[in-house]
């Protein structure tokens, strides 16, 4: 009996994914991805200075790098990228699922971030960092028209992504709806909203926040305005009052941080 297309094409997305890699770069990527035990490490390079410089951390982690001249340095990166003399190729990082992240184990009232196609890992990584800082559960992203684990996205997150759950799935209004089955109330960021995000929060005392952003310029598509439960804006003193997404996702974490 022939599968059925869709049964074909989830077992070649199962087969893709688990013959990914990813090529991290730059020192404190690098350093942060041996420290970490949960990462699948396959091959280091790195020049003489990169090795002096992380050493011990190398040493640790029981690789055998292959030690470079830096004109040599010939990686599977953007020739542009500042790499430091340091590149590691890994698998990417198996979270779980939604439901074993969202709900775990840190202190105060869960939060969580969700982006609704935002393609640029700058971003990505920014809001990556942020969301260790201010304790967030998880950044949650679809697997498909967002970005995905890269060294760009590795490097801005200055080593956030070894230690901040990144989760993607397939579908975001799913999981939104999913979240609000265990108690997360999700508050879409627009700038046209009436209620302001502080007001908001303050009323959701003791309650689980998904704050929902959307890609700059396009913002959050109907389908997630629609499974959001309230849409809040961040007041702004100016005429203008658009604000970079990772940006946004730093003061909405920061007020929502301080429930």
């Amino acid at each position: 009996m022939k599968k059925p297309q869709w049964v074909v094409e989830k077992e070649q997305h199962k087969r893709k994914a688990a013959a990914a890699t990813v090529w991290l770069f730059g020192l404190h990527a690098v350093r942060d991805a041996l420290r970490n035990p949960d990462r699948e490490k396959l091959k280091l390079v790195v020049t003489k200075n990169a090795y002096d410089r992380l050493a011990e951390d190398i040493d640790k982690s029981g690789m055998d790098p292959e030690i470079v001249e830096p004109r040599k340095f010939d990686v599977p990166i953007d020739a542009q990228s500042v790499h430091q003399g340091a590149a590691l190729e890994v698998k990417p990082l198996a979270w779980g699922s939604v439901s074993e992240i969202c709900l775990g184990a840190g202190e105060g009232v869960p939060t969580v971030v969700l982006l609704d196609q935002v393609t640029d890992p700058h971003n990505v990584g920014a809001i990556l960092r942020s969301a260790e800082v201010f304790g967030a559960e998880a950044v949650i992203a679809t697997a498909r028209h967002a970005t995905p684990e890269t060294g760009a996205l590795a490097k801005t997150a200055s080593g956030a992504l070894e230690r901040q759950p990144y989760l993607r799935v397939r579908n975001l209004a799913d999981t939104m709806t999913e979240l609000q089955n265990m108690g997360f109330v999700c508050l879409g960021l627009d700038g046209t909203a009436e209620v302001e995000l502080d007001d908001a929060l303050a009323d959701l005392s003791g309650r689980p926040v998904a704050l929902v952003m959307g890609a700059e310029g396009p913002g959050l598509r109907q389908k997630t305005k629609e499974t959001c439960d309230l849409l809040v804006k961040i007041p702004y003193k100016r005429d203008f009052g658009s604000l970079n997404v990772s940006n946004a996702a730093a003061v909405a974490l920061y007020s929502a941080s301080k429930r």
